[in-house]
Protein backbone atom coordinates (compact mmCIF):
# COMPACT_ATOMS: atom_id res chain seq x y z
CA UNK A 1 0.00 0.00 0.00
CA UNK A 2 2.92 2.36 0.68
CA UNK A 3 4.25 1.64 -2.82
CA UNK A 4 0.78 2.13 -4.31
CA UNK A 5 0.32 5.46 -2.54
CA UNK A 6 3.77 6.63 -3.68
CA UNK A 7 2.81 5.77 -7.26
CA UNK A 8 -0.58 7.46 -6.91
CA UNK A 9 -2.53 4.25 -7.60
CA UNK A 10 -3.88 3.29 -4.15
CA UNK A 11 -7.39 3.52 -5.59
CA UNK A 12 -6.55 0.60 -7.90
CA UNK A 13 -5.63 -1.81 -5.10
CA UNK A 14 -8.00 -4.70 -4.46
CA UNK A 15 -7.56 -7.30 -1.75
CA UNK A 16 -9.04 -10.78 -2.06
CA UNK A 17 -9.71 -13.58 0.36
CA UNK A 18 -10.39 -16.87 -1.38
CA UNK A 19 -12.68 -18.43 1.20
CA UNK A 20 -12.65 -22.17 1.87
CA UNK A 21 -15.87 -21.87 3.85
CA UNK A 22 -16.34 -24.51 6.53
CA UNK A 23 -12.90 -25.99 5.83
CA UNK A 24 -11.25 -22.81 7.11
CA UNK A 25 -10.55 -22.30 10.79
CA UNK A 26 -13.85 -20.98 12.18
CA UNK A 27 -14.43 -18.39 14.90
CA UNK A 28 -14.38 -19.81 18.44
CA UNK A 29 -15.40 -18.64 21.89
CA UNK A 30 -12.79 -19.43 24.54
CA UNK A 31 -12.95 -18.31 28.18
CA UNK A 32 -15.81 -16.02 27.25
CA UNK A 33 -13.87 -14.26 24.49
CA UNK A 34 -14.73 -14.60 20.81
CA UNK A 35 -11.81 -15.18 18.44
CA UNK A 36 -12.58 -14.62 14.75
CA UNK A 37 -12.07 -17.21 12.05
CA UNK A 38 -9.89 -16.81 8.98
CA UNK A 39 -12.12 -14.58 6.87
CA UNK A 40 -12.46 -11.81 9.43
CA UNK A 41 -8.72 -11.17 9.95
CA UNK A 42 -8.32 -11.05 6.15
CA UNK A 43 -10.79 -8.17 5.96
CA UNK A 44 -9.41 -6.49 9.08
CA UNK A 45 -5.84 -6.66 7.78
CA UNK A 46 -6.86 -5.02 4.50
CA UNK A 47 -8.65 -2.24 6.37
CA UNK A 48 -5.68 -1.73 8.70
CA UNK A 49 -3.40 -1.13 5.72
CA UNK A 50 -5.80 1.38 4.20
CA UNK A 51 -7.74 -0.68 1.66
CA UNK A 52 -11.32 0.70 1.62
CA UNK A 53 -14.00 -1.81 2.58
CA UNK A 54 -15.50 -1.78 -0.92
CA UNK A 55 -12.10 -2.75 -2.35
CA UNK A 56 -11.81 -5.94 -0.28
CA UNK A 57 -13.55 -8.98 -1.75
CA UNK A 58 -14.25 -12.43 -0.37
CA UNK A 59 -14.63 -14.95 -3.18
CA UNK A 60 -15.38 -18.67 -3.24
CA UNK A 61 -16.26 -21.45 -5.67
CA UNK A 62 -19.97 -21.86 -6.29
CA UNK A 63 -22.33 -24.24 -8.05
CA UNK A 64 -26.05 -24.05 -8.92
CA UNK A 65 -28.26 -24.87 -5.94
CA UNK A 66 -31.60 -26.71 -5.93
CA UNK A 67 -33.53 -23.48 -6.54
CA UNK A 68 -31.20 -22.29 -9.31
CA UNK A 69 -29.28 -19.76 -7.20
CA UNK A 70 -25.59 -20.34 -6.74
CA UNK A 71 -24.28 -21.82 -3.50
CA UNK A 72 -20.75 -22.39 -2.15
CA UNK A 73 -18.97 -25.46 -3.53
CA UNK A 74 -16.64 -26.81 -0.86
CA UNK A 75 -13.20 -28.18 -1.66
CA UNK A 76 -14.11 -31.35 0.26
CA UNK A 77 -17.14 -31.76 -2.01
CA UNK A 78 -14.81 -31.42 -5.00
CA UNK A 79 -12.51 -34.08 -3.55
CA UNK A 80 -15.49 -36.40 -3.02
CA UNK A 81 -16.67 -35.84 -6.59
CA UNK A 82 -13.19 -36.14 -8.10
CA UNK A 83 -12.34 -39.33 -6.22
CA UNK A 84 -8.82 -38.42 -5.17
CA UNK A 85 -7.26 -36.20 -2.53
CA UNK A 86 -4.75 -33.56 -3.70
CA UNK A 87 -1.13 -34.74 -3.81
CA UNK A 88 2.23 -33.02 -4.04
CA UNK A 89 2.36 -33.89 -7.73
CA UNK A 90 -1.26 -32.86 -8.24
CA UNK A 91 -2.11 -29.97 -5.87
CA UNK A 92 -5.32 -29.11 -7.71
CA UNK A 93 -6.77 -27.55 -4.54
CA UNK A 94 -4.43 -24.56 -4.83
CA UNK A 95 -5.68 -23.56 -8.26
CA UNK A 96 -9.28 -24.75 -8.08
CA UNK A 97 -10.13 -23.34 -4.66
CA UNK A 98 -7.74 -20.41 -4.31
CA UNK A 99 -5.82 -18.72 -7.12
CA UNK A 100 -8.26 -19.78 -9.85
CA UNK A 101 -11.22 -18.34 -7.94
CA UNK A 102 -9.52 -14.96 -7.57
CA UNK A 103 -8.49 -14.98 -11.24
CA UNK A 104 -12.10 -15.61 -12.25
CA UNK A 105 -13.24 -12.71 -10.06
CA UNK A 106 -11.06 -10.38 -12.15
CA UNK A 107 -12.83 -11.25 -15.41
CA UNK A 108 -15.57 -8.54 -15.38
CA UNK A 109 -13.00 -5.86 -14.57
CA UNK A 110 -10.62 -7.20 -17.22
CA UNK A 111 -13.34 -7.20 -19.89
CA UNK A 112 -14.38 -3.63 -19.09
CA UNK A 113 -10.88 -2.15 -18.92
CA UNK A 114 -9.66 -3.95 -22.03
CA UNK A 115 -12.42 -2.21 -23.99
CA UNK A 116 -11.69 1.16 -22.38
CA UNK A 117 -7.91 0.94 -22.73
CA UNK A 118 -7.74 -0.79 -26.09
CA UNK A 119 -5.00 -3.10 -24.79
CA UNK A 120 -4.60 -5.96 -22.30
CA UNK A 121 -5.15 -5.01 -18.66
CA UNK A 122 -2.01 -5.17 -16.49
CA UNK A 123 -2.47 -6.85 -13.10
CA UNK A 124 0.12 -7.11 -10.33
CA UNK A 125 -0.78 -10.10 -8.14
CA UNK A 126 0.79 -9.70 -4.69
CA UNK A 127 0.92 -12.70 -2.35
CA UNK A 128 2.52 -13.49 1.01
CA UNK A 129 4.20 -16.77 0.03
CA UNK A 130 7.57 -17.35 1.68
CA UNK A 131 10.56 -19.63 1.03
CA UNK A 132 10.34 -21.08 4.55
CA UNK A 133 6.92 -22.53 3.76
CA UNK A 134 8.12 -25.29 1.44
CA UNK A 135 10.57 -26.37 -1.26
CA UNK A 136 8.20 -25.43 -4.09
CA UNK A 137 7.76 -21.90 -2.71
CA UNK A 138 11.50 -21.53 -2.23
CA UNK A 139 11.99 -22.17 -5.96
CA UNK A 140 9.32 -19.65 -6.93
CA UNK A 141 10.79 -16.35 -8.22
CA UNK A 142 10.00 -13.19 -6.27
CA UNK A 143 8.80 -11.55 -9.50
CA UNK A 144 7.54 -13.29 -12.63
CA UNK A 145 4.91 -13.02 -15.35
CA UNK A 146 2.31 -15.74 -14.83
CA UNK A 147 -0.38 -15.02 -17.43
CA UNK A 148 0.21 -13.05 -20.63
CA UNK A 149 -2.65 -13.08 -23.13
CA UNK A 150 -4.69 -10.70 -25.26
CA UNK A 151 -6.98 -9.74 -22.35
CA UNK A 152 -4.66 -9.55 -19.35
CA UNK A 153 -0.99 -9.60 -18.43
CA UNK A 154 -0.57 -10.81 -14.85
CA UNK A 155 2.71 -10.32 -13.01
CA UNK A 156 3.26 -11.96 -9.61
CA UNK A 157 5.19 -10.31 -6.76
CA UNK A 158 6.13 -12.02 -3.49
CA UNK A 159 7.41 -9.12 -1.34
CA UNK A 160 8.05 -11.20 1.80
CA UNK A 161 9.48 -14.24 0.02
CA UNK A 162 12.75 -14.07 1.97
CA UNK A 163 11.23 -13.30 5.36
CA UNK A 164 12.00 -15.99 7.94
CA UNK A 165 9.26 -17.39 10.15
CA UNK A 166 10.90 -15.68 13.12
CA UNK A 167 10.74 -12.36 11.25
CA UNK A 168 7.01 -12.85 10.68
CA UNK A 169 6.47 -13.52 14.38
CA UNK A 170 8.52 -10.45 15.31
CA UNK A 171 6.51 -8.28 12.92
CA UNK A 172 3.27 -9.55 14.43
CA UNK A 173 4.31 -8.33 17.88
CA UNK A 174 3.31 -4.81 16.79
CA UNK A 175 0.93 -5.68 13.93
CA UNK A 176 -2.31 -3.68 13.74
CA UNK A 177 -4.39 -6.88 13.55
CA UNK A 178 -3.96 -10.10 15.60
CA UNK A 179 -3.04 -13.32 13.81
CA UNK A 180 -5.53 -16.19 13.63
CA UNK A 181 -6.09 -18.05 16.91
CA UNK A 182 -5.07 -21.45 15.50
CA UNK A 183 -1.38 -20.50 15.58
CA UNK A 184 -1.48 -20.65 19.42
CA UNK A 185 -1.79 -23.66 21.73
CA UNK A 186 -5.11 -22.16 22.85
CA UNK A 187 -6.89 -19.03 21.63
CA UNK A 188 -5.20 -15.94 23.04
CA UNK A 189 -2.17 -17.80 24.46
CA UNK A 190 0.26 -15.82 22.31
CA UNK A 191 2.81 -18.66 22.28
CA UNK A 192 2.81 -19.68 18.57
CA UNK A 193 2.50 -23.31 19.72
CA UNK A 194 -0.59 -24.22 17.72
CA UNK A 195 -0.68 -25.13 14.04
CA UNK A 196 2.23 -23.92 11.95
CA UNK A 197 -0.04 -23.00 9.04
CA UNK A 198 -3.49 -21.55 8.55
CA UNK A 199 -4.89 -23.04 5.36
CA UNK A 200 -7.50 -25.79 5.29
CA UNK A 201 -8.03 -27.00 8.84
CA UNK A 202 -7.12 -30.49 7.60
CA UNK A 203 -4.56 -29.90 4.86
CA UNK A 204 -3.02 -32.83 2.98
CA UNK A 205 0.27 -30.90 2.84
CA UNK A 206 0.44 -30.21 6.59
CA UNK A 207 2.91 -31.77 9.03
CA UNK A 208 1.97 -34.71 11.25
CA UNK A 209 1.83 -32.48 14.34
CA UNK A 210 -0.44 -29.98 12.61
CA UNK A 211 -2.76 -32.76 11.47
CA UNK A 212 -2.97 -34.36 14.90
CA UNK A 213 -3.73 -30.97 16.44
CA UNK A 214 -6.38 -30.32 13.77
CA UNK A 215 -8.01 -33.71 14.34
CA UNK A 216 -8.30 -32.83 18.03
CA UNK A 217 -9.67 -29.37 17.32
CA UNK A 218 -12.17 -30.39 14.62
CA UNK A 219 -13.20 -34.01 15.27
CA UNK A 220 -16.49 -33.76 13.35
CA UNK A 221 -14.70 -32.43 10.28
CA UNK A 222 -12.12 -35.23 10.57
CA UNK A 223 -14.98 -37.76 10.64
CA UNK A 224 -16.39 -36.26 7.42
CA UNK A 225 -12.99 -36.65 5.75
CA UNK A 226 -13.07 -40.26 6.93
CA UNK A 227 -16.35 -40.80 5.07
CA UNK A 228 -14.77 -39.54 1.85
CA UNK A 229 -11.70 -41.70 2.40
CA UNK A 230 -13.71 -44.86 3.07
CA UNK A 231 -16.17 -44.45 0.20
CA UNK A 232 -13.59 -43.48 -2.42
CA UNK A 233 -10.82 -45.81 -1.28
CA UNK A 234 -8.14 -43.16 -1.64
CA UNK A 235 -6.07 -42.17 1.41
CA UNK A 236 -6.02 -38.65 2.83
CA UNK A 237 -2.29 -38.59 2.12
CA UNK A 238 -0.20 -41.02 0.14
CA UNK A 239 1.46 -42.13 3.39
CA UNK A 240 -1.32 -41.64 5.99
CA UNK A 241 -5.01 -42.35 6.17
CA UNK A 242 -7.12 -39.92 8.16
CA UNK A 243 -8.39 -42.92 10.12
CA UNK A 244 -4.81 -43.70 11.22
CA UNK A 245 -4.32 -40.11 12.33
CA UNK A 246 -7.60 -40.11 14.29
CA UNK A 247 -6.63 -43.35 16.03
CA UNK A 248 -3.16 -42.02 16.79
CA UNK A 249 -4.57 -38.79 18.23
CA UNK A 250 -6.86 -40.80 20.52
CA UNK A 251 -4.44 -43.49 21.74
CA UNK A 252 -0.87 -42.17 21.40
CA UNK A 253 0.94 -38.98 22.22
CA UNK A 254 -0.70 -36.02 20.49
CA UNK A 255 -0.70 -32.27 21.20
CA UNK A 256 -3.55 -31.01 23.38
CA UNK A 257 -6.08 -29.27 21.14
CA UNK A 258 -6.57 -26.34 23.52
CA UNK A 259 -10.05 -25.80 22.11
CA UNK A 260 -12.56 -28.01 20.29
CA UNK A 261 -14.74 -26.55 17.54
CA UNK A 262 -18.33 -27.84 17.84
CA UNK A 263 -19.04 -27.71 14.07
CA UNK A 264 -22.75 -27.88 14.81
CA UNK A 265 -24.05 -24.99 12.74
CA UNK A 266 -26.10 -24.94 9.52
CA UNK A 267 -23.01 -24.38 7.36
CA UNK A 268 -21.45 -27.62 8.56
CA UNK A 269 -24.74 -29.48 8.13
CA UNK A 270 -24.95 -28.17 4.54
CA UNK A 271 -21.38 -29.37 3.91
CA UNK A 272 -22.30 -32.87 5.12
CA UNK A 273 -25.29 -32.98 2.76
CA UNK A 274 -23.21 -31.73 -0.18
CA UNK A 275 -20.33 -34.17 0.41
CA UNK A 276 -22.60 -37.19 0.92
CA UNK A 277 -24.53 -36.36 -2.25
CA UNK A 278 -21.24 -36.28 -4.19
CA UNK A 279 -20.22 -39.64 -2.72
CA UNK A 280 -23.37 -41.27 -4.10
CA UNK A 281 -22.18 -40.58 -7.66
CA UNK A 282 -19.39 -42.26 -9.58
CA UNK A 283 -16.02 -40.50 -9.08
CA UNK A 284 -14.38 -38.75 -12.00
CA UNK A 285 -11.09 -40.53 -11.22
CA UNK A 286 -10.22 -43.91 -9.75
CA UNK A 287 -7.94 -43.73 -6.68
CA UNK A 288 -5.47 -46.46 -7.69
CA UNK A 289 -2.88 -44.13 -9.21
CA UNK A 290 -2.77 -42.06 -6.02
CA UNK A 291 -1.92 -44.99 -3.74
CA UNK A 292 1.45 -46.08 -2.43
CA UNK A 293 2.69 -47.93 0.64
CA UNK A 294 1.47 -46.14 3.75
CA UNK A 295 3.28 -45.71 7.04
CA UNK A 296 1.95 -45.55 10.57
CA UNK A 297 1.99 -42.21 12.43
CA UNK A 298 4.31 -43.79 15.06
CA UNK A 299 5.85 -47.13 16.05
CA UNK A 300 3.16 -47.68 18.65
CA UNK A 301 0.30 -47.57 16.15
CA UNK A 302 -1.09 -50.71 14.58
CA UNK A 303 0.17 -51.45 11.08
CA UNK A 304 -2.05 -49.94 8.34
CA UNK A 305 -4.25 -52.27 6.31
Amino acid sequence: MESARAAGVANRVRSYHSSLGVLEWPPVVFDGIRYPGVSEPAALQSAAFGVPADQHMEVTRTLPGPDGTRMPHSLLTEIAAYGRFPRMGSPYCRKAAKEGVVSSAWTPMVSRLKRELGRPMRILKVMGLRSDEGADRKKRPAVRTVQPNSARVVDEWLPVKDWSTDAVKEWHADAPVPYCWTYDSAPGAGDWSGTSRCSCSLCVFASRRDLLLSVGRRPRLADLYTEVEQVRGDSFRADWRITDLIRHAATCEAPAPGVVCPDDGPEFAALQVQVRAALKKEPRKEPDLARRDRRTPCDGCAAPH
